[in-house]
């Protein structure tokens, strides 16, 4: 059986030819309303992007990920592994909210907030635009051999696509190393830090090939969730889409004639003039509805509305709605999945701020030393040694720092150091200690015991260990 020709798009996507080959998108410039709102978001996450890593709160970077030395930055608090349970459930938060969003308004997040649909529409398109013209300019050129105008232009494009990738890929590297270090290495000079200078280059090709080469197949073909949206999507998510009942009629879409009463000859409002697929960064036809291609970037309903506009038809043949707003005119209103994810969303924020709130600025821990058995002493005192480390989670020194046994009645002595020490700012103290209790105190082999971290006079925190002594047997 012979497909359909409106349905053959569901077996193929539009940046693949018959022959299998990649077939390049040229999409319009777009203009209008929408467009002018999404200019404003995104230029507002860029400076975001960029600012963050050179941004201090209370000498912290404002966002930092420094995996390898384990040290995070979120708003300007600092964050340690210790910490990584705050991380996991921030994680899942972030994945249900996501998922609530998609199910609501599917795939808005990619056209106005993925930091790849901006850079590609806000940034690198617009260069090429500046430079090489609108798209039917850029399908000429595409075809054009390469004499000195194609050389020109081509090699500007991409010597300015180099320079951003390169910009792009020292910001990433600020928030993996630190603003501060950056800075430093650049000042050094990068031939003397050929470790991250490799890693920046690296960084830098994978960025360029992204945005010079591979560009909308990020989305269609790399990002896992694009292939959610048919899982997550239902009749009553708001999506950009096409009203097929107005735009068909009865008797389908029909090319635009001055004078002509459509209405009488049963067409529908859409003239066929293909302005909504030009203009698709993704080269989908939103008429053949809800795509995994499309990234909700609303190029089409600002084309599609300067199109009525212009043949003083109603605006909105493409725009937010659902298929059972289209179908049935039914409103938008909560489903009954959407209210789950809502209550579990509440319930792990409520989470996540309590153990926010519960968390301390100080973490300790004291172990037993690994392979060593406890020492019985004169007058029935049993003795052994522990290991402790404590870590400093403030941009303060938390100084005259004191180690105190508060469950048992017994002796702490530190090794090495005085009674008293400091903390340095999110650093690290750690080093060796030995606990004297009397066996009388003790009840059995192994005893759980309390051990208090005092700033001055104050219990700032406590930690247990286990203690072990001679086995009774009673």
């Amino acid at each position: 059986m012979e497909t359909p020709e409106n349905e053959i798009f569901r077996d193929s996507i539009a940046t693949i030819n018959e022959e299998g080959k990649r077939a390049w998108v040229f999409p319009k410039k777009p203009s209008g309303r929408f467009y002018e709102y999404r200019k404003y978001v995104s230029y507002f996450l860029l400076a975001f992007l960029f600012l963050s890593p050179f941004i201090k709160v209370n000498g912290n970077q404002f966002l930092m990920f420094n995996i390898l030395e384990r040290r995070f930055n979120i708003f300007g608090f600092p964050f340690w592994p210790q910490d990584f349970h705050l991380f996991v459930i921030s994680m899942l938060i972030g994945v249900v909210f996501i998922t609530l969003f998609t199910v609501a308004f599917g795939r808005i997040f990619c056209g106005w907030i993925c930091p790849q649909t901006i850079f590609m529409e806000m940034v690198f398109r617009r260069i090429e635009y500046w430079i090489e013209g609108d798209r039917n300019k850029q399908r000429r050129l595409a075809r054009q051999k390469w004499d000195a105008e194609k050389i020109r232009k081509r090699g500007l494009k991409l010597a300015i696509f180099l320079i951003i990738s390169f910009l792009i890929a020292n910001v990433f590297l600020a928030y993996l190393i630190g603003s501060d270090k950056l800075i430093r290495y650049i000042t050094d000079g990068p031939f003397k830090h050929m470790g991250t200078l490799i890693p920046l280059l690296i960084f830098t090709g994978v960025f360029y090939f992204v945005f010079a080469w591979f560009r909308e197949q990020v989305c269609i073909i790399a990002c896992p969730y694009g292939r959610l949206q048919g899982v997550l999507l239902d009749t009553k998510s708001i999506v950009v889409a096409y009203d097929h009942k107005r735009g068909e009629g009865e008797n389908g879409r029909k090319k635009f004639r001055k004078n002509e009463d459509r209405e009488a000859l049963g067409h529908g409002d859409c003239i066929d003039c293909l302005q909504c697929v030009h203009v698709c960064p993704t080269g989908i036809d939103i008429r053949n509805g809800t795509q995994l291609e499309c990234v909700n970037c609303t190029a089409c309903i600002d084309e599609c509305d300067h199109i009525m506009e212009s043949i003083n038809l109603p605006k909105g043949l493409i725009r937010y709605a659902s298929e059972e707003n289209i179908e049935k005119k039914a409103p938008f209103k909560l489903t009954a999945r959407m209210k789950g994810y809502i209550a579990v969303l509440s319930i792990m924020i409520g989470l996540l701020i309590g153990m926010l709130f519960l968390r301390n600025d100080v973490e300790a821990n004291v172990l037993r030393l690994p392979g060593q058995l406890y020492e019985h002493k004169e007058n029935n005192i049993i003795s052994n040694v522990f290991t402790y480390k404590l870590v400093n989670k403030t941009s303060n020194d938390i100084e005259d720092v004191s180690l105190k046994l508060m469950s048992h009645k017994g002796e702490l002595r530190l090794v090495s150091t005085s009674d008293e020490f400091t903390v340095p700012s999110q650093g690290i103290a750690e080093g060796t200690l030995f606990i004297e209790i009397n066996n009388s105190a003790l009840s059995g082999d192994r005893n759980k015991i309390k051990i208090g971290v005092f700033e001055g006079d104050e219990l700032i925190e406590t930690t247990t260990a286990n203690f072990l002594g001679p086995r009774s047997y009673r």
